[in-house]
């Protein structure tokens, strides 16, 4: 970079910003560092007092039951004497600029209500969070961090947190499952495909409860033929996701499960999808451009959130 006269470096992504305010700065820091140092920002505290706004809301706590007040980066202040800066080096397409033929989506947000086992859980993930913030209990015993991962886990299904507790048949995993059937059923004539996108509870080969292979099992009780069904963990090789892809494609595989990491980038199958389901988070654009694609025979699309409880 040094020796191009800072053009050496060429970044291109379709989330510059998908997190946080703040990564605006870090990809800064990368290219466009000299012009940081002369107008005296390539210290983030400057950066973040000339350009950003720190908000305190309310926010619902890690535990799920109560809120909090919390103080976060949320807003630009001087947008457009950052952005005259940032376009230094940033040449920016919206979808609304490009106007790509891509498909109508239907999106829907289907809520599910907790089972009585999830509520009392809920409440005792509660207790956890009030005795370690108390210091009454070892970081090394508990900590919010676990909290917060049995809490997902607990959204999930609660057989991620006890595998013999029962199965609730209105949990959102059983929903989900309504759902693709249904959808399964009605695009029969043209192989329609769908995606499942589960971060947590991921395929296993210890025999041990998880949500993938309920998914698969309950699906084919109900007539969908196992071969219809794959797991993109079941491709290990950059030769075998190519032929699960071109299946996927084709239409010999209808029903497609993974995860945000391992069905990101290079996933190319949205020939013939007309659904993508989300059951947990990061609920990532990322994952509905997986179906929001142009060169697909399906031009109307549905997008569901499997994700939200009631509680």
């Amino acid at each position: 970079d040094e020796i191009t006269g800072n053009r050496g470096t060429i970044f291109a992504t379709g989330t510059p910003i998908s997190n946080s305010m703040v990564e605006m700065y870090s990809v800064q820091r990368y290219l466009q560092y000299d012009t940081l140092v002369r107008n005296g920002l390539q210290h983030f505290d400057s950066w973040a007092s000339t350009f950003g706004e720190t908000i305190t809301a309310l926010e619902l706590a890690p535990e799920g039951t109560n809120y909090r007040a919390k103080t976060r980066f949320a807003k630009f202040y001087n947008l457009p004497e950052l952005m005259l800066m940032f376009r230094e080096v940033a040449d920016i397409q919206t979808a609304d600029m490009l106007k790509l033929p891509v498909p109508k989506v239907n999106y829907h947000n289907i809520k599910t209500k907790p089972s009585e086992i999830q509520t009392e859980m809920v409440a005792s993930l509660a207790k956890r969070a009030e005795k370690i913030r108390a210091r009454l209990v070892e970081p090394n015993i508990d900590n919010m961090l676990k909290v917060t991962n049995d809490g997902r886990k607990l959204a999930l299904d609660q057989r991620m947190i006890d595998p013999m507790l029962p199965d609730d048949p209105e949990s959102k995993v059983n929903t989900c499952i309504d759902n693709v059937h249904r959808i399964w059923e009605e695009h029969a004539d043209t192989k329609a495909a769908q995606l499942i996108f589960c971060d947590l509870s991921t395929p296993k080969n210890d025999g041990s409860f998880n949500v993938y292979d309920d998914i698969r099992e309950k699906l084919i009780r109900r007539g969908v033929p196992a071969e219809q069904i794959r797991f993109i963990h079941e491709a290990t090789t950059d030769v075998q996701k190519k032929e699960l892809f071109a299946k996927v494609r084709s239409g010999e595989v209808r029903i497609l499960l993974g995860s945000t990491q391992k069905m990101g980038a290079g996933t190319n199958v949205q020939d013939r999808l007309v659904a993508l389901h989300n059951l947990d988070c990061p609920w990532r654009p990322s994952d509905v451009g997986r179906i929001l694609r142009t060169f697909k025979i399906k031009k109307n699309v549905e997008v569901t959130d499997n994700g939200k409880i009631i509680i």
